[in-house]
């Protein structure tokens, strides 16, 4: 146990034999973890539910001639009793888990009215109930360790929200306020958290999220490969917080602004930062489309009554 003055920035200085826990692994920041704490010397347990993804991941860890021992897990990180075994199954492979990086997720884009209940349970299932699984079956193998760190990825969307995120961020919010939480809780403890705060990543988020508009989800997915920064940059900064045991990381200058705007202006800010995202990433007609939904939602909803 630490005392409370310290136990708020605890860090992993060394990785090299640690065992690190990845959801999400097969690709974009998930991948680049995965390569980035190998190199670092960590073992490593991949979990997704791309099962060819992480057999070529896995392929090309054991032909960079390290000694490690990488373990691939066919997961739906929304289920329960799948993420129950697969906390057993890391331990019996592994014998420890010192990192969990709750890395998992999945992108929506869709006006409120526009987003369906089954929408809702399939977005809360992977970006919530993952990290709160993820967090409830690992938390009592890290706290076996000398030293632990559970890494909870939120998003942009977590601090700042964005018109047709409602679903998006309403559960990157929730991950934002159980992190925060878990930081007193964890604060005389020889766990470490870290919350991750991304925003313009090159991951395949966008190519894969649903929404009510295809080509909008296209334009801004050309967008981010256009201007996003790469894995590679996000991961090697969250692997440095978990080294330093950073509580809170904001990555890329669209996070520090959109931080900054809230913490300034808890309200006007968001419609002046979802303004300028919105012209920054040339989707202008997004809003009026947004702003005609709900007006044709509410007219139909004063007729049904009429």
């Amino acid at each position: 146990m630490e005392n409370s003055t310290t136990a708020r920035r605890k860090g992993i200085r060394d990785l090299k034999g640690n065992v690190a826990v990845i959801t999400g692994a097969a690709s974009g920041i998930g991948r680049a973890l995965t390569l980035g704490l190998w190199e670092k010397g960590c073992h490593v347990a991949l979990v997704d539910l791309d099962q060819d993804g992480l057999a070529r991941l896995q392929l090309s860890l054991i032909a960079s001639g390290r000694h490690q021992v990488a373990t691939t897990h066919a997961a739906n990180v929304g289920d329960k009793r799948r993420m129950q075994e697969l906390a057993g199954e890391v331990v019996a492979a592994h014998g420890a888990v010192h990192v969990l990086i709750n890395n998992a997720g999945i992108g929506h884009e869709a006006a409120f009215p526009q987003t369906s209940l089954d929408d809702w349970e399939r977005i809360i299932d992977v970006n919530l109930w993952g990290v709160i699984y993820g967090c409830h079956f690992f938390m009592p193998h890290l706290a076996k360790v000398d030293r632990g760190h559970i890494v909870n990825v939120s998003s942009l969307f977590g601090i700042i929200a964005m018109p047709g995120q409602s679903a998006y961020s309403a559960t990157k919010f929730a991950v934002r306020g159980l992190s925060e939480s878990l930081w007193e809780e964890l604060r005389a403890t020889s766990v470490g958290l870290t919350v991750v705060h991304p925003a313009a990543v090159a991951t395949d988020i966008m190519k894969r999220a649903k929404g009510d508009d295809p080509e909008l989800l296209q334009r801004v997915s050309r967008w981010y490969e256009r201007h996003a920064i790469s894995p590679e940059r996000a991961a090697a900064q969250i692997i440095r917080a978990i080294e330093k045991g950073t509580p809170r990381l904001l990555i890329t200058r669209e996070a520090w602004l959109g931080d900054l705007m809230k913490r300034l202006m808890p309200v006007a800010g968001n419609k002046l930062f979802s303004d300028l995202v919105i012209r920054v990433i040339g989707v202008e007609d997004m809003r009026a489309k947004r702003i005609a939904q709900w007006r044709e939602t509410m007219m139909k909803a004063k007729d049904d009554e009429a």
